[in-house]
């Protein structure tokens, strides 16, 4: 039964996503300053002047197979994108309990940053608001978007990923309305 409900859950999230276009190649970075999941403060700026790059992505929550498939295989990699210089970071609007599920499954040692004001999400123009009527349907499949975010707004980012050089330019861009579609480690590395 449970399956069953994640299926539907993932159906309704196909349908189309009005977002922003999210930022192009050779677009400059926008800097921020956050904290992250471990309280360790992440300023874009201080990172690309102590690593060759930063690989900034976005996800959406623990309760996304697909985010939890992506960060799963970014972990298994982090070696290989460290060995190329890069620091890397995900960026989610889901609370602190969220984060600490998606590191219980995913076993992520990177630093992960709870974009409560959708800042970082705004500035990569990444973020949508969902619809009343999907946020409904969610709810009757047991996701809350309320209490996963923390919030009553129900803005998700696109799950982009961007590669940002040490002048700040971004030289990589992974941009897809649909959620399913990733960036690979492989297409990553031959960036970097």
């Amino acid at each position: 039964m449970k399956k069953y409900l994640l299926i539907v859950v993932i159906a309704l999230a196909c349908l189309p996503v009005f977002a922003q276009t999210g930022l192009t190649k050779g677009d400059s970075a926008p800097i921020f300053n956050a904290k992250d999941n471990v309280g360790k403060i992440i300023d874009l700026k201080a990172l690309l002047k102590s690593h060759k790059s930063v690989v900034l992505f976005f996800y959406r929550g623990e309760w996304c197979p697909y985010c939890n498939k992506h960060i799963q295989q970014l972990q298994d990699s982090l070696q290989l994108l460290s060995n190329k210089g890069a620091y890397v970071i995900a960026v989610t609007p889901e609370t602190n309990e969220g984060i600490n599920k998606t590191i219980q499954k995913t076993h992520a040692s990177f630093s992960i940053i709870q974009d409560k004001g959708y800042q970082i999400m705004k500035d990569y123009k990444v973020n949508y608001v969902l619809d009343d009527a999907t946020v409904a349907k969610y709810k009757t499949y047991g996701l809350d978007l309320n209490k996963s975010n923390g919030n009553t707004d129900h803005i998700l980012p696109v799950p982009a990923t961007y590669i940002i050089n040490q002048m700040g330019k971004i030289t990589f861009v992974h941009f897809n309305k649909d959620y399913t579609k990733r960036a690979t480690v492989n297409d990553m590395l031959q960036v970097l």
